[in-house]
């Protein structure tokens, strides 16, 4: 299947699982064989967050038409059973998914039909339902309106998207004292179908968001388990990383590092803003910012521009509770520039973190400020 400059069929590169998809760059062999960095070769495009599928429930099986054929029974009457019922497409959160690369390429889930009633009054045998796994936090749309059909955030939630047609009755059920031998039964009813679009918002309590190159990677893998790439170019993080972070009293949280952003982000320069909706769900954003680079901006005016893309794309975003940090403070040029930032921050009534994500210097008050957003944002939550 080629999509673009980028062909998803399946290559077998040693060091990879053989089941692993991606886009294959024919132009970084030599690379490959100089250093054995499979990560020249191979570039993965495993986090799938969007998927678009067709589901259609059973249909209902047919209702019999029979009558009772017994030796001594003279007028044995209707027996003719009800079809049973067609089975459901359900769709059930399950943290045992991660993306929704399953769904990529399953496109089609359709349940069973219901069984046709049988003579003696047997009644149909129900639709087998089909169930389509997707990750916890998964939002399902309808493709046509685009209307959120379910929002699945806790493990084991499930949604019944397409229900199944009901079975036809038998003419056992249409006998009267006036019609006792009804020579007709109803058809079965058809299942629902339908297109939808699913949409994965990772669960996470805290986002880091900035440009790119700030080190909100560095700083993930300093507060976190997580081993996200770390390079000394813009884009390093191509899909969002998730970690863990343990603080207090055996207490934690979940922080996502999400791709950097640019000016013109809503317009699709650079990665553009579809990242941004993994950290929706966030109680607060920790604002990564850089003092260090060149040419120097200013640490303010990146905040400014960062809130507007935030803005852009849905103005509740650009209210959510943020942590600014200054990072690289264990750089000299930072530390002469630190004073007046946090000044003109100041100015603007908004508290400054200095922190180094490599030595990990700050790293420890900023944490918990972010659990103390946390918790007062879960605290209202409730009320």
């Amino acid at each position: 299947m080629d999509t673009g400059n980028c062909i998803t069929n399946t290559f077998f590169v040693s060091g990879f699982p053989e089941s692993d998809r991606g886009c294959f760059n024919p132009g970084a062999w030599n690379a490959f064989n100089r250093n054995g960095d499979t990560s020249a070769v191979y570039t993965h495009m495993k986090f799938i967050d969007e998927a678009k599928i067709y589901v259609k429930a059973g249909d209902g099986g047919r209702g019999c038409v029979s009558f009772r054929r017994e030796k001594y029974v003279p007028k044995g009457g209707p027996d003719g059973g009800d079809g049973g019922k067609g089975g459901d497409v359900i769709i059930r959160a399950s943290r045992g998914y991660r993306t929704l690369l399953h769904l990529k390429y399953n496109q089609h889930h359709v349940a069973k039909r219901g069984s046709h009633g049988e003579g003696s009054n047997r009644t149909g045998k129900n639709g087998q339902d089909a169930e389509v796994m997707v990750p916890v936090g998964t939002v399902v749309k309808d493709a046509e309106s685009d209307t959120v059909l379910a929002d699945l955030i806790e493990e084991g939630q499930a949604f019944i998207i397409a229900g199944g047609g009901l079975g036809g009755r038998g003419n056992a059920r249409f006998a009267t004292p006036t019609n006792r031998a009804p020579r007709y039964a109803q058809p079965g009813v058809e299942g629902e179908e339908r297109w939808i679009n699913l949409e994965l918002k990772l669960m996470a309590d805290a986002g880091i968001i900035g440009f790119p190159n700030v080190g909100k990677s560095t700083l993930i893998s300093r507060i976190s388990a997580a081993k996200p790439k770390i390079a000394d170019y813009p884009f390093t993080t191509l899909t969002p990383n998730l970690g863990v972070v343990q603080y207090g009293n055996h207490e934690s949280f979940v922080v996502a590092d999400i791709p950097g952003l640019i000016e013109g982000a809503h317009l699709g320069m650079g990665l553009g803003t579809k990242f941004l909706r993994h950290v929706e769900r966030t109680s607060a954003l920790v604002h990564i910012i850089d003092v260090a680079k060149e040419p120097y901006t200013g640490g303010w005016k990146d905040y400014e521009i960062i809130n507007n893309e935030l803005f852009r794309f849905s103005p509740s975003m650009a209210e959510k509770k943020q942590i600014v940090a200054i990072n690289k403070c264990d750089l000299t040029v930072t530390k002469e520039r630190l004073t007046e930032e946090i000044r003109k921050f100041r100015q603007n009534d908004i508290k400054v973190f200095p922190i180094s994500a490599v030595t990990g210097e700050g790293t420890k008050e900023l944490i918990r400020e972010i659990a103390i957003s946390i918790k007062i944002d879960k605290n209202q939550e409730r009320l």
